[in-house]
Order: structure tokens, then C-alpha cells, then sequence
């Protein structure tokens, strides 16, 4: 029997990682992404592995995403040996990817560690250093597209296209049993049809067991033309109020979809005059790998490349390499596009544009992604009136437009068909990388649909797999719930003791309306932890 354990991208759409074990006991991981959205989310990136990572053969990774790639360097860190075997654009983008995010866990651990001092609490440590990342860049092999690989005894893969981003993969897997092979798919994140840039997912139609994602399993994306219209209007809308366009992307892929399709409006002489920023030193670097990988091209992305263009140059693009490039933007009056990381507004040089912007009628936020359940991006998309950036609420007046037409995720309608390919093998289905209510929606349509079995797998779910049958075996949940308990009483325990302190103060009459700015930040930091709490 073969089983799999579901470590991520269960129960919610961040943090992928899966655990296979052979029956001879091998141990392989499908990805091992960051988890994402909201501190709770974020607690489980410190947790113990569920596994031994020096036990761990190797490591297949889909595509180069940080919700897939991120937590890599500290698993090297913590013992594992293994090869991880990617796709050779995968392998150019981790490069630079998590070298940039080791950086923030830097950047982020010394920026709480100030924090804390002032609060006379102890400091914190990153997640993992820069040196954690360059290390775990050694483990990288390029394993070529559409050929099997041997991965380890008794089992052998093949990466085929996903059309997600540049170089994502969706993972053929074949594990020995006995006489006979159980095979299984990971489809990792699917691209719509007719994505820009890139070609199609590759079809696939024999499997005994499918895991599929469903991030938009619940929705259509608008068509790409609506969405180009919508973009320019919000564009217009800024130049018109002589403000800025703030688009929140993730450096990969997004970025380069924003480039190419401006790229495309000042070709076709509809984008107003105004300079356009690429504010993100990864965006930047991971532009270049698109531009030597024109083979991932589709067909229209050729033309315009046998035509001479650039579709990635534009008249007035300017790249903001450095602090002060960005902190410049900020300075400059009158409009322009700022397209900066990441994508969720969760970290990185996006937040201090919203900082700057978010509050000012006249312009534009232009929300292009998927935002996970508690981020920032989330909370403007859902409207709220303000939202909390570097300890300060920042109103939300700022003009919002989210647009899905250029989201790198399959909506339900592609999820729907891709999956209908295996409708002769009819494997057993795993609904996956979704919020729960979305992935239970999408596994009863495919079940109405095409008749196969689907189950929406629990975070640390252990499946075990045997020709064509399968349980499940959730000896987790009571443990995780039990850790999350735990977590979370420290952290009540740590509000209600900050709280009990500053009433002391504030009691004092003498106190009364000399509150100073610290201790106003220091309400506005419980007030904070208690909302994440009760969320």
C-alpha cells in the first residue's frame, strides 16, 4: 500500500507539501511551501515536521511559487539530504526566489525583534537565513519535461506542463506494488486555457488516484478581454485624478503577464503617458529567466517575438532596483503604475506604496491575484474600511478593482474539463489547495459531473492508497487541534497580561488623555492579536 499524508494545501490553499511512503518504506515530499494568510496560518511554518527529513529520499517540486517552494531551506536545515528534482526554469526562478525570501525572513525577524526589545520581550530568530537558502540551492537537479525519471526504489516520475507559471509542473507518479503499479497525479497548480505567454496544461487521462487543485474551484475568471478593459479603466481613473495605479503581484509569472499586456496597450497606443515601475529586485531578475525561456512560449507569445518586439519592454518602464529607487516613487508626485511584491500585500515593498496611496481618493489598487484567507490583499478585496500596515490603520479610499481575468489558476469551468480527461481511468479523487467551502463545492461537482469518487482531504490526513481502494486514517486532527490550543492559550495568556498592564496605567487619573504614541501602538498591537484570535 502506498500512503499519503497531507501536510499542506489541505483544509486551505497555502503551505503545500505532501508526504508519499512506498510500501518498502521509501519517503518521498510533493512540495514544501510556505503557509500563508494570517498569523494562525503562519504558526504552522514553526511546527516540528510530521516526518524526519533526514528519512526523506527526495523532494519533487512542482513549480517555484513560495507557497510550494518556501519552507525548502529549512528543511535542509533541518537534515534533509535528498535531491529535489524540478524543471529546469523551476530550478532558474528557486534560485533567485528563495534567496529573496530568506532575506525577508531577515528583514521580518529583525523588524519584530525591535519591536519586542522596546516591549522588553525577548528577540526572535528568522524562519532561516540566506546561508539556509544557498544551501539548500545545492540539492536542486534539472530533470527534463515530459521524460520519466527514476525518483527512487520503486518509484519513478514524469513532470509534464502545467501553463501556471514558467517551468510549473504537473507530477506523473508511479509506485511499485508488489507485481503491479498504483499510479498518481498531482496536478499541481493548473493554468487557465489560453493563458498568456505560456502554452496549455498538458492533458493526462490514465491515473488510480487524482489530487487537483481547487483554488477557483468555486468561480469563472472573466474573459481576458473584459479584464483588459477593466485594467485600463482603473489606469485611466489614476491619470485622470493625477494619481498613482498601486498593483499589488507576485514577482513570478504575474509580473511578467502586467508587462507583456502593457507592453501590448502602448503598442496599441491606448496607455496614457506616465512612467511605469517595477518595484521588486526579484520581479526584476525573474523577468530576464522569461525572456531566456522563449521555447514555454505559446504560439501568440512567438509572434510577437517574430515580429521583433519585446514583450516584456515598454516605453517609460522604469526597474526600481533599490530602497531608495522605491522610496523615490513614493516622493514623486503626479501619475503612474507601480507594479511591486508581493502579491498579498503580506510583505515586501507593496505595503509602503499602500501606506502611501491606499488612503488617497483619486487612485487606483488593482488587486490581480488570489489572496489567501486573513492577508491584507484579502481584507481590501473584501472591503474593509481600514487596514493595518507597519502598526497603523490606513484607510481604504482608494479606488479597488479586482480583476481575475489574469489570475495563473484554472477557474472551475478548466478545473472541471481537465479533470473530465480522466473520465475512462475514473480514479479516485483528492480535492485539494482550496479554502474548504470551495474545495467541497468543486468535489460534489466533479462527482455530478463525471462520476468519479472524490474526498476532500484534512490538514495532516494520511491516506492510504491500494488498488483503487483507500482509507483515511486522522490520527492528526486531535494532535494538531491540540497544538493549535496550546499556541493559542500562550498567546491569550500573553494579550490578556499586556492588557491587564496598560489598564493599570490608564486607570490613573493623572494618566487620563497623556497616553503616549508607544502605548497607543501597544493597544492597537492587542487589539490586533485579539482580533487574529477571535477571527
Amino acid at each position: 500500500m502506498v500512503r499519503v499524508t497531507c501536510l499542506g494545501s489541505a483544509g486551505g490553499v497555502t503551505g503545500a507539501n505532501f508526504l508519499v511512503e512506498t510500501p518498502s518504506g521509501v519517503k518521498v515530499l510533493v512540495d514544501c511551501g510556505l503557509f500563508q494568510g494570517g498569523r494562525r496560518m503562519e504558526m504552522r511554518n514553526w511546527r516540528e515536521w510530521d516526518f524526519e527529513p533526514d528519512r526523506v529520499a527526495a523532494l519533487l517540486l512542482t513549480h517555484a511559487h513560495i507557497d510550494h517552494s518556501g519552507r525548502i531551506p529549512k528543511l535542509v536545515r533541518d537534515g534533509f539530504k535528498g535531491w529535489i528534482l524540478a524543471t529546469g526554469p523551476t530550478v532558474e526562478l528557486c534560485s533567485i526566489m528563495l534567496l529573496d525570501a530568506a532575506h525577508i525572513q531577515e528583514v521580518d525577524a529583525a523588524w519584530q525583534t525591535r519591536k519586542n526589545r522596546r516591549r522588553a520581550q525577548e528577540g526572535v530568530a528568522p524562519l532561516y537565513t540566506t546561508a539556509d537558502a544557498e544551501d539548500s540551492l545545492r540539492c536542486f537537479v534539472t530533470v527534463e519535461e515530459d521524460e520519466p525519471v527514476d525518483v527512487a526504489p520503486g518509484m519513478r516520475a514524469r513532470f509534464r506542463n502545467a501553463g501556471h507559471i514558467l517551468g510549473s509542473a504537473i507530477l506523473e507518479l508511479w509506485v511499485r506494488e508488489n507485481d503491479h503499479e498504483i499510479k498518481i497525479v498531482f496536478s499541481g497548480d493548473l493554468g487557465k486555457s489560453n493563458k498568456l505567454i505560456l502554452k496549455d496544461p498538458a492533458e493526462i487521462f490514465n491515473a488510480d488516484y487524482l489530487f487537483v487543485e481547487s483554488t477557483y474551484g468555486d468561480r469563472l475568471h472573466k474573459s481576458l478581454e473584459e479584464s483588459k478593459a477593466e485594467l485600463i479603466e482603473a489606469i485611466r481613473h489614476a491619470y485622470d485624478n493625477r494619481e498613482k495605479v498601486i498593483i499589488p503581484a507576485f514577482a513570478v509569472e504575474r509580473t511578467q503577464e502586467l508587462i507583456y499586456i502593457l507592453s501590448e496597450f502602448a503598442r496599441n497606443k491606448i496607455l496614457p503617458d506616465m512612467p511605469v515601475y517595477i518595484d521588486s529586485p526579484l520581479a526584476i531578475k525573474a523577468t530576464e529567466i522569461f525572456r531566456r525561456n522563449k521555447e514555454h512560449y505559446d504560439e501568440e507569445a512567438m509572434a510577437v517575438v517574430n515580429g521583433g518586439a519585446d514583450p516584456f519592454s515598454l516605453p517609460n518602464l522604469r526597474y526600481s532596483e533599490t530602497t531608495e529607487d522605491s522610496m523615490a516613487i513614493n516622493r514623486r508626485e503626479g501619475p503612474a503604475i507601480v507594479i511591486a511584491g508581493n502579491g498579498m500585500c503580506t510583505a515586501g515593498r507593496i505595503r509602503h506604496h499602500l501606506k502611501h496611496n491606499l488612503w488617497r481618493e483619486g487612485a487606483s489598487i488593482v488587486i490581480v491575484g488570489y489572496q489567501a484567507n486573513g492577508s491584507t490583499g484579502r481584507k481590501i478585496v473584501e472591503g474593509h474600511k481600514t487596514v493595518r500596515i507597519f502598526g497603523e490603520d490606513v484607510a481604504v479610499k482608494a479606488r479597488v478593482f479586482t480583476i481575475g481575468g489574469f489570475s495563473a489558476h484554472a477557474d472551475r469551468d478548466d478545473l472541471l474539463a481537465w479533470v473530465s480527461n480522466f473520465a475512462e481511468s475514473m480514479p479516485r479523487v483528492f480535492v485539494v489547495h482550496g479554502e474548504p467551502a470551495v474545495a467541497d463545492a468543486f468535489a460534489r461537482l466533479v462527482t455530478e459531473r463525471t462520476g468519479m469518487a472524490t474526498h476532500v482531504p484534512r490538514w495532516r490526513e494520511r491516506l492510504v492508497l491500494k488498488a483503487r481502494e483507500f482509507t483515511s486514517e486522522v490520527p492528526a486532527r486531535e494532535e494538531g487541534l491540540a497544538d493549535m490550543r496550546s499556541d493559542m492559550l500562550a498567546v491569550i495568556s500573553d494579550v490578556e497580561r499586556r492588557l491587564a498592564q496598560l489598564r493599570v496605567k490608564i486607570d490613573q487619573p493623572a494618566y487620563l488623555g497623556r497616553i503616549t504614541e508607544d502605548e497607543v501602538d501597544r493597544l492597537r498591537y492587542i487589539e490586533e492579536e485579539l482580533g487574529e484570535i477571535l477571527a
